[in-house]
């Protein structure tokens, strides 16, 4: 285990390499995600990040990875059915089901997508390392969590779910989701998302109560998307932050944090949120700042100046923010190092 990582920075990244615009390959996301485990970074990445649609065709290929006279890495073995229903109509692309590459006729995200891909595929040692180094964090609407809940591969961490459109009323849905956390006894982390839209206070006021409970459960957000109306301002950005420092309520984010500082995509002309940025708002938050002080912060483009509000940090503890999903977790871990952030190990002499 590497020491490279300082406290700030530990877990603020989990692997979404399956999902957009990544979209990469179960049999190559899973190997990926076992090297940046075994990397001097480990400490950075959290859970590898999968549609709860997938989790059967990961526990197919884990266990066709593995000698069939042992346990499977993920921690059980494939049902003998598909377990639960696929999940529903995704929030956004992003959490569109991501499957391992079928062969012609098979359906994506199934079981016997999974169980077709495995099979072409002939053990090994170094496949068997990889899915037993995963920890999985699943992702689905609440019905589909209902339909997982009790067929969840061993090694899964967190569960992730939109409970709501922007307009709709978020607050049946996170009642549905606070009935699986209440009969769910294994410790899991969950993440309710919720739209920045109508409704948003009182869900959070509703997810601070299930805290409250005892319940494992923070909140999540949308930081970007395909259109610009997905991109909270940096306002708007600011002020869920302080209501989510009032109710000490952590929370993470997914979408468009493609990188550390505040910028203009070359391609899309969208703006799009810099994770340092976030950075220095939730320290500032966390020391008692206002949303106007939070809002500047979250505008800046000037890299430096950030990463040199953020490095006398480094050693404490997080606050608020539980971090992000990134669908290339090397974009993250190369502009931190280019901030000094982070510091990559030398080369040992040979």
């Amino acid at each position: 285990m590497s020491n490279a990582v300082p406290t700030l920075l530990t877990a603020l990244v989990d692997d979404a390499a399956v999902f957009p615009p990544g979209s990469a390959p179960l049999t190559d996301a899973v190997p990926a995600h076992a090297g940046h485990r075994r990397s001097w970074y480990s400490e950075l990445i959290g859970p590898l990040l999968l549609p709860v649609a997938d989790r059967s065709a990961f526990l197919a290929l884990a266990c066709a990875s593995h000698s069939p006279d042992s346990p499977a890495p993920g921690g059980q073995a494939p049902p003998a059915s598909p377990g639960g229903a696929p999940a529903g109509p995704a929030s956004h692309p992003s959490d569109a089901p991501a499957s391992a590459s079928a062969p012609a006729g098979a359906q994506p995200g199934s079981y016997a997508a999974g169980l077709l891909v495995a099979a072409s595929q002939a053990p090994s040692a170094a496949a068997a390392d990889s899915y037993a180094a995963v920890s999985l964090g699943l992702i689905g609407e609440p019905a589909a969590l209902e339909a997982a809940i009790g067929d969840l591969p061993a090694c899964t961490r967190q569960l992730e779910s939109p409970v709501a459109k922007r307009g709709e009323d978020p607050l049946p849905g996170i009642e549905r989701l606070a009935r699986l956390m209440r009969d769910r006894r294994e410790p899991l982390q969950w993440y309710v998302e919720v739209p920045l839209a109508w409704g948003l206070m009182s869900a959070l006021d509703a997810i601070a109560a299930l805290r409250a409970e005892g319940l494992p459960v923070a909140a999540k957000f949308r930081t970007g998307g395909l259109a610009a109306e997905l991109f909270p301002s940096p306002s708007e950005l600011a002020a869920v932050i302080i209501a989510c420092r009032d109710r000490d309520l952590p929370f993470k984010l997914t979408a468009g944090l493609h990188h550390a500082v505040r910028h203009t995509d070359a391609e899309t002309g969208l703006v799009h949120h810099g994770f340092v940025n976030i950075l220095a708002a939730v320290l500032a938050a966390a020391d008692g700042a206002d949303p106007a002080d939070l809002a500047a912060l979250l505008s800046a483009t000037e890299a430096h100046p950030l990463a040199d509000r953020v490095r006398p940090h480094l050693d404490r503890e997080r606050p608020l923010w539980a971090g992000f999903g990134s669908c290339s977790v090397q974009d993250p871990v190369g502009d931190l190092v280019a901030l000094g952030l982070l510091d990559r190990p030398r080369p040992k002499d040979a």
